[in-house]
């Protein structure tokens, strides 16, 4: 596995300044450039994306297919509503990681219980913007095997 996309959900454009007292204050500029340089050391190459538009998500793993090896999500508030995603999923044939900079689990009933865990391969949740370090380590170590 040496092609890994990283898709961001809605909002998250706004981390750094959006409820920091969830999300933190690191941005997703931030996020990104500390993912490019740990794909950097784990010889991989990545793309990295963002959108508030559930179509253009659904269109970014669907050209996974042909593009990616792996893919990391963090679908943000489509985690809780989205079948058009989770079905996009369902057409990928490599891992999914799903990612979240909150714990879930410990959140209220609107951002508890992810339809997209049900497809993905992994979740790390809680972990801040390290989630998704740890995801791109999660991604390594599956390709050793």
């Amino acid at each position: 596995m040496k092609r890994l996309m990283i898709l961001n959900g809605p909002n998250l454009n706004l981390l750094g300044v959006r409820e920091p007292h969830i999300y933190g204050t690191t941005t997703l500029a931030q996020i990104k450039e500390n993912c490019e340089q740990h794909a950097a050391h784990l010889g991989l190459t990545l793309s990295f994306h963002q959108s508030n538009h559930e179509g253009e998500l659904v269109d970014w793993i669907q050209s996974a297919r042909e593009t990616a090896d792996a893919i990391i999500i963090n679908p943000a508030g489509y985690s809780f509503t989205s079948i058009a995603i989770l079905d996009a999923i369902k057409a990928f044939e490599g891992p999914v990681l799903e990612v979240h900079i909150s714990n879930i689990h410990a959140r209220d009933e609107h951002h508890r219980h992810s339809k997209i865990s049900s497809v993905a391969t992994g979740v790390i949740c809680g972990l801040g913007p390290y989630g998704y370090i740890a995801a791109m380590q999660a991604v390594a170590e599956m390709a050793k095997s």
